[in-house]
């Protein structure tokens, strides 16, 4: 019994989701072996043969594999699927958008979201909209699967001494190209991978007070801006910045809500944080039920005093 997971990487370097994932992948039992698929990513390889837990590193060099197009990648993972009892991905954009193909190309069921393996077919994942947690079976023989990150710990970044061996590349016949990426700078840490996360919600009032309040507080705490979904559906924020459900779930050391009063889609993307504050004049926001600390008061009296005070 052997898992196979599907890393994230530029490259050059494998991105965070990955290492939680693997830890994910090492709970069913077995070997953990990572592909690495992607063009002139060796030194992406090398890092992955550098995790602890994984025995074996597959590199797959493509020019049709570089931006991985979930076309490409579906058939680069089939080919090699046959070999695996799971196929674990984590629950990014990138794994949502390959994941469901892959399972619907070797025609089995997905598992999504897993935050918990209670053994090789037995998984926990959250549903309604994390309100109620549900254990699932599965009786297929490939078991294809999307991991939140949030629930495992990374494996270490190095430790491990695996073996990289090169597989043949496949790619899709299909018409799908690649022709560009517009990608989002920024000077903060990526949210997913913040330990400190300052957000606003809709009681701001406008881009400009969301600009106003909330990035001074996120510079003073080298943190990354996150927002409630009717901050980012009113305007206030860009949606890359969207915490939630429909957003990115994120579970940082420190996350402090101003002005967000806690709707389940929102509390479902942060509620597993270390620590959580919350700033909000309305004593029955459902924010404060997850809080370990509650600030009932008027943001824009509190951040200044809080700034202040830093």
């Amino acid at each position: 019994m052997t898992a196979l997971v599907i890393a994230e990487h530029d490259n050059s370097s494998i991105k965070g989701a990955t290492f939680n994932t693997v830890t994910a992948a090492a709970k069913c039992g077995g070997d953990v072996h990572v592909l690495v698929a992607g063009s002139g990513a060796s030194g992406a390889a090398a890092a992955a043969a550098q995790i602890a837990g994984v025995s074996k590193v597959l590199h797959a060099d493509s020019e049709g594999l570089a931006h991985g197009l979930a076309e490409n990648m579906t058939a680069q993972i089939v080919a090699l699927a046959a070999n695996y009892s799971h196929i674990v991905f984590p629950a990014t954009a990138g794994g949502k958008n390959v994941a469901p193909r892959v399972a619907a190309k070797l025609d089995v069921g997905q598992i999504s979201d897993v935050t918990k393996v209670e053994s090789a077919d037995t998984f926990e994942r959250p549903i309604y909209a994390g309100n109620a947690m549900a254990t699932v079976q599965s009786l297929d023989a490939t078991k294809v699967m999307t991991v939140r990150t949030t629930g495992f710990d990374p494996a270490p970044a190095t430790g491990g001494s695996a073996a990289v061996e090169t597989v043949v590349a496949v790619t899709s016949s299909t018409q799908t190209t690649y022709l560009g990426s517009e990608i989002a700078k920024n000077d903060r840490p990526e949210l997913t991978a913040a330990k400190i996360i300052v957000a606003g919600g809709r009681a701001l009032g406008s881009a400009e007070k969301f600009n106003e309040f909330m990035t001074p507080l996120a510079d003073k705490l080298g943190a990354a801006l996150g927002a409630s979904r009717a901050a980012v559906d009113a305007g206030y924020a860009p949606n890359d910045w969207q915490v939630g459900q429909t957003g990115k779930i994120v579970a940082p050391q420190l996350y402090i809500a101003c002005g967000i009063s806690g709707a389940i889609q929102h509390l479902a993307g942060m509620k597993d944080s270390k620590v959580i504050v919350a700033i909000n004049k309305d004593a029955e926001a459902p924010i404060f039920s997850v809080a370990d600390y509650g600030l009932e008061a008027d943001l824009f009296v509190a951040v200044p005093e809080l700034l202040a005070s830093l």
